[in-house]
């Protein structure tokens, strides 16, 4: 008996290490839709026959194939999904779309074990995925690296549980704490940079990542941004810039290129076009800016503004990721950085360049 019992556990545990290493899989696969996915879910799927991986594929792009749709499609021989156990990232869609069922097409193809990682948040989707499943007699577990996958989707999940964009803030600051001269330190000639080209270009492809950025008008004013991914091939996010009295000037880089861009003001600026619009918000609030930003699906926000704005979000609790950099120049008298209580999760070092990253 004893033996039986034992044989029984490494049997459990061996199926548990197989199962975690095809989960891996699919989120390493799911992990290459980062910023193009957008309102999707990132998601990626394995097919297994025989402990041998005989199709995979992950969602490039919305209103393009799922992940399951595309591995399904990689299986050379269709008559092998009778006896295949498909692994994915998060649960099957129930519903039509753009796009089928996913749910549909497993059960079509007569695929008898289904393993997910996470639940769909989306109440359109949440558990019915698995019980279509179920009640075409497919045999589904839930909650293989459950926590990873709900991770690497926090911004979909975020958008869905909270009704708001998820919030990374993003900052610069040299070894005493200082993000920029004073306005009268500044020359105007010269951008004074903090940070090393790496970790600038770094800067670029977070932007990639994300559905929008925003800044404050004072940053607007002062550094003439761009806000686009130039230094990384990848989307331009969409740039929100709060503005109440309407004082950035029509000149800008905001105001004159072709990227799209909206203004948060407190009353309308006759600017409204296809990609410059004019949004006005009463009460004047981060609130009802994030409510906003929920009405026309934007998932996630970087916030790269000067101090004023990055504090506001702290100081709300209206974040759930802070990026800092930290390089060992000292500027001595300027702008103070943001004030942030919080635990350190994880760091790195480019270069010279400190970077803390903080989670709520």
């Amino acid at each position: 008996m004893f033996r039986i019992i034992k044989h029984n556990y490494i049997h459990e545990d061996l199926n548990n290490i197989k199962d975690s290493f095809y989960m891996h899989r699919c989120l390493n696969l799911a992990q290459k839709g980062l910023g193009e996915t957008y309102p999707n879910p990132m998601v990626g799927c394995v097919i297994v026959h025989k402990d041998e991986i005989i199709g995979e594929g992950w969602h490039h792009a919305a209103g393009s194939p799922h992940a399951e749709v595309n591995a399904i499609s990689s299986v050379k021989n269709k008559h092998l999904l009778k006896e295949s156990t498909l692994y994915v990232s998060l649960e099957p869609c129930s519903h039509f779309g753009k796009t089928p069922p996913c749910a549909n097409l497993i059960i079509k193809n007569k695929i008898p074990r289904v393993i997910i990682a996470s639940k769909d948040p989306n109440p359109i989707v949440r558990g019915k995925g698995i019980a279509k499943l179920q009640n075409m007699g497919c045999e589904v577990y839930q909650g293989v690296l459950e926590k990873e996958a709900d991770f690497l989707n926090r911004r979909f999940f975020t958008f869905h549980q909270k009704k708001r964009p998820y919030i990374v803030l993003k900052w610069a600051q040299t070894e005493d704490h200082f993000i920029s001269p004073e306005n009268n330190q500044k020359n105007s000639s010269e951008i004074f940079w903090i940070t090393n080209t790496i970790s600038r270009q770094k800067v670029h492809q977070w932007r990639s990542e994300e559905a929008a950025i925003l800044i404050g008008v004072q940053t607007a004013i002062d550094d003439n941004p761009k806000l686009t991914t130039r230094n990384w091939k990848g989307n331009n996010p969409l740039r929100l810039i709060l503005d109440p009295n309407n004082r950035i000037s029509k000149t800008t880089h905001l105001q004159r290129d072709t990227n799209s861009c909206l203004f948060f003001n407190l009353q309308l600026n006759n600017l409204d076009n296809d990609i410059k619009k004019s949004i006005v918000l009463k009460p004047y609030s981060l609130i009802n800016l994030l409510k906003y930003c929920y009405k026309i699906k934007i998932q996630s926000i970087i916030v790269e503004g000067g101090k004023k704005t990055i504090q506001s979000f702290i100081d709300e609790n209206l974040w759930d990721e802070s990026r800092v950099f930290t390089n060992p120049k000292k500027m001595y008298k300027g702008i103070k950085a943001p004030t942030l209580n919080k635990k350190v999760s994880f760091e790195e070092m480019i270069d010279k360049d400190e970077l803390k990253y903080y989670f709520r």
